[in-house]
C-alpha cells in the first residue's frame, strides 16, 4: 500500500507489503520496531489496548443515543446534534473494532485473508473514519452555531432552530460527510485531499472560535436584556450549552491535533528526519482519537443533569434485567 492518504488516514497499526502480483499482502511477522512501506520505523501498541478502547467507547456512545432517544427533555436541536456528534464517535469505535478483530483473527490463523476481502475492507474502514472527522467537525460547528442562536436571539430561537431545520441540517451534514469522504478515498493519491482536511479542520476550528469570542464578550451585555424580560434561567442554561461545547472543542483539539499535525508535515516535510520521528508516533495519535471517543459521552453525562439522570436508569434497568 503505497505512502498515501489512505495509509495515514486510517487505522493501520498492521504492516502490508506487494508482493510480485502487485497484491496486497498481510506481513505478520513484523515486531516492534519494524519499518512500514515508508521506512519509518513505528512505535507498535498491543492490538488488545486498540480492542479494549474501542468497545468501551461504542458501549459509551450507544449509551448516549440511547439515552436522547428515550428521554423526551432531550429531544431538542442541541441533543440532536450531540446525538450525532455520538454517531461520529461511534464510527470510530466500530472501524476500531472491526480492524482490530479482523487482525487479531489474522494473526491467530482463524481467518484467511485475500487481497480482495482486505481492499474492500480498507475502503470501508477509510471511509468511516473520514466520515468521523468530517462529520465531527461539523456538528462541532453547528452546535456553536445553535448555541449562539440561543444565546444572542433567545426570542426567536423556537421560530429559528425548528425541528424541521435541525433534521435538515443534519442530514445535509451527514450526507456531505459520507460523500466528501468517498471522494477524498478515490482520489487518496492526491496531495490536494490531505490539503483540503486540513484547510477544512482549520476553517472550523476559526469558525468556532469566532463565534466563541462574539459570545463570551457580549454575553455579559446580552444577559442584562434578558433578564430584564424574566429569562435568566434560560440564558444560564445557554452559557452552560457553550460552556460543554467548549469542552468538547478543547478534547477535539488535543485528540485530533497530532494527526492533523502529522497530515501537515506529510504535506511540508515528508523526508526531513525530525518529521520522520514524529510520524514514528502515529499509533499514538490513534490511540488519542480512540479517546475523543471515549470521553466525549463521559463530558454529555457530566455536564447534563437530564442526561446523566437517563443515563442512569438506563444502566440500572440492564443490569436488573441481566440479573
Amino acid at each position: 500500500m503505497n505512502d498515501s492518504l489512505r495509509h495515514h488516514f486510517s487505522m493501520k497499526h498492521m504492516d502490508y507489503m506487494y508482493n510480485s502480483d502487485n497484491n496486497i499482502t498481510l506481513n505478520s511477522s513484523a515486531t516492534p520496531g519494524d519499518t512500514n512501506a515508508t521506512g519509518i520505523a513505528q512505535i507498535m501498541i498491543p492490538q488488545e489496548l486498540f480492542l479494549m478502547l474501542g468497545l468501551i467507547s461504542l458501549v459509551e456512545n450507544i449509551l448516549v443515543v440511547v439515552a436522547i432517544i428515550k428521554n423526551r427533555n432531550l429531544h431538542s436541536p442541541m441533543y440532536y446534534f450531540i446525538c450525532c456528534l455520538a454517531v461520529s464517535d461511534m464510527l470510530v469505535s466500530v472501524s476500531n473494532v472491526v480492524e482490530t478483530l479482523f487482525m487479531l483473527l489474522t494473526e491467530h490463523g482463524l481467518l484467511l485473508v485475500t487481497a480482495k476481502m482486505l481492499q474492500h475492507l480498507d475502503n470501508v474502514i477509510d471511509i468511516m473514519i473520514c466520515s468521523s472527522v468530517v462529520s465531527s467537525l461539523s456538528f462541532l460547528c453547528t452546535i456553536a452555531a445553535d448555541r449562539y442562536i440561543t444565546i444572542f436571539y433567545a426570542l426567536r430561537y423556537h421560530s429559528i432552530m425548528t425541528t424541521q431545520r435541525a433534521v435538515a441540517i443534519i442530514a445535509v451534514v451527514w450526507l456531505t460527510s459520507i460523500t466528501s469522504s468517498s471522494l477524498f478515498i478515490v482520489y487518496h493519491t492526491d496531495n490536494a485531499v490531505i490539503a483540503c482536511l486540513v484547510t477544512f479542520f482549520g476553517v472550523t476550528l476559526v469558525f468556532t472560535a469566532v463565534l466563541y469570542l462574539h459570545m463570551f464578550i457580549l454575553a455579559h451585555v446580552h444577559s442584562r436584556r434578558i433578564m430584564a424580560l424574566h429569562k435568566s434561567r434560560r440564558q444560564a442554561t445557554s452559557m452552560k450549552g457553550a460552556i460543554t461545547l467548549t469542552i468538547l472543542l478543547g478534547v477535539f483539539i488535543i485528540c485530533w491535533g497530532p494527526f492533523f499535525l502529522h497530515l501537515i508535515l506529510i504535506l511540508t516535510c515528508p523526508t526531513n528526519p525530525y518529521c520522520k520521528c514524529y510520524f514514528s508516533h502515529f499509533n499514538l495519535f490513534l490511540i488519542l482519537i480512540i479517546c475523543n471517543s471515549l470521553i466525549d459521552p463521559l463530558i454529555y453525562a457530566y455536564r447534563s443533569q437530564e442526561l446523566r439522570k437517563t443515563l442512569k436508569e438506563i444502566i440500572l434497568c440492564s443490569w436488573c434485567f441481566a440479573m
